[in-house]
């Protein structure tokens, strides 16, 4: 994952891009490397809803940059409506961009009661957007392929998991929302829990890939795999105490 954001999945049907920099000219170089018209994945997003989260940071040059931010964010196929952890002055301008102000930590229960003078809670002000701009996510799903896959060639199973009989070559590239099976040679692209499912697992017969994600968190081939894991039955999660790494496990010890 680039050292200027992270990607997550929020507690509302929206994913929350965490800014990890003040200088929103490298965000929005990077969003365009990883995800814009002419990345490598320029269809990993379906104009998903999402929350930026500013992580207290006092943006520079907010009242320029924050537009072209959410101008890149379209590009990038997302729709950013609302924001959280915001400096005053970063609350400013994103309120001024229409964006709707986030609590912290957005409860997955029900929003609280409207106060005495009569304010509407932001918590339902939230739920209310993401109903107008996130469609319905369809019941637990299964493609399977039984056809290899050859340089080029993707394959996206959206709202579903990808089971695949047959060898990913080079260049391939499969994409699922849920868990991605490959029983055969993995050695193009595998991209796991693409709408945010930090829960989504890879598994693989012989592990080769030239790029592994799971919710956005990633690792290529630049980065060679151990000698154990390599080309070996193994599957990839993400660690769960906080830190989003990559955790690669042999299924043979």
């Amino acid at each position: 994952m680039a050292h200027t954001f992270e990607i997550k999945s929020a507690q509302l049907p929206l994913v929350a891009l965490m800014l990890k920099t003040p200088d929103l000219a490298d965000v929005i170089e990077d969003l365009y490397a990883q995800f814009g018209p002419v990345s490598q994945s320029p269809d990993f997003f379906d104009n998903d809803a999402l929350l930026l989260d500013f992580f207290k940071s006092e943006i520079q040059d907010i009242d320029a940059s924050l537009p072209a931010l959410l101008s890149t964010l379209h590009h990038c196929r997302l729709k950013p409506i609302a924001f959280r952890n915001a400096t005053p002055s970063t609350a400013t301008a994103a309120l001024a961009c229409g964006l709707i102000e986030a609590p912290t930590e957005i409860p997955r229960g029900k929003g609280v009661n409207s106060k005495s003078n009569g304010e509407k809670p932001v918590t339902q002000s939230v739920h209310e957007v993401v109903r107008e701009v996130v469609r319905e996510v369809p019941g637990p799903a299964t493609l399977v392929l039984d056809k290899p896959l050859r340089s080029g060639q993707k394959i996206y199973a959206r709202g579903a998991d990808l089971v695949v009989l047959a060898m990913v070559n080079m260049g391939a590239e499969v994409v699922a929302d849920g868990n991605i099976h490959v029983y055969a040679p993995l050695r193009g692209k595998a991209m796991a829990g693409a709408s945010g499912n930090t829960q989504a697992r890879i598994f693989s017969l012989c592990l080769e890939p030239e790029l592994i994600s799971i919710a956005g968190v990633y690792r290529t081939s630049e980065n060679p795999l151990p000698k154990d894991i390599h080309g070996k039955p193994a599957q990839v999660y993400l660690s769960d105490d906080g830190q989003d790494k990559l955790i690669f496990e042999a299924l043979i010890p």
